[in-house]
């Protein structure tokens, strides 16, 4: 069965969900295998939709002389730069994720070390703060405003 994950830019990316079998110990290798393999995958694609930006606006790129058709333009590569912008700082978060993997951190909360589980890591693969720790974070700031 194959899972369907929303993206912190909503772009979907598929995965098999990892099956846990009974007595296995939290991010074992096999485990970190698998979410190297997701962090992989949503950087390249990632990667692959910076690359088809770049030769859209290069390809698309008009000085149009009406106005309305040059500020449409504007508008629009506007709207893509901040898109790519959001993806840039995700890319900067898969990496250091991927870090964490090679140092043996991932999937341990930065805050209070309990595991983060597999479950919250397959939806959202960057977490860095178990539920609770990032539900209090969550609080906080809405408190602060």
């Amino acid at each position: 069965m194959t899972e369907v994950a929303k993206t912190e830019t909503s772009t979907p990316f598929s995965f098999t969900p990892y099956e846990e079998k009974p007595g296995e110990e939290y991010m074992n290798e096999a485990q970190l295998e698998h979410f190297e393999k997701i962090l992989k995958n949503w950087k390249a694609d990632l990667m692959q939709e910076v690359d088809r930006t770049v030769h859209h606006m290069q390809d698309d790129a008009a000085n149009f002389p009406d106005p309305n058709d040059r500020a449409t333009q504007e508008s629009e590569f506007s709207l893509e730069l901040r898109t790519r912008d959001r993806e840039r700082k995700l890319i900067k978060k898969i990496d250091e994720a991927l870090k964490e993997i090679e140092s043996g951190d991932y999937g341990y909360c930065e805050s209070c070390g309990v595991e983060i589980g597999i479950r919250r890591l397959e939806a959202r693969p960057t977490a860095t703060l178990c539920i609770d720790c990032k539900t209090l974070d969550e609080l906080r700031e809405k408190q602060m405003g």
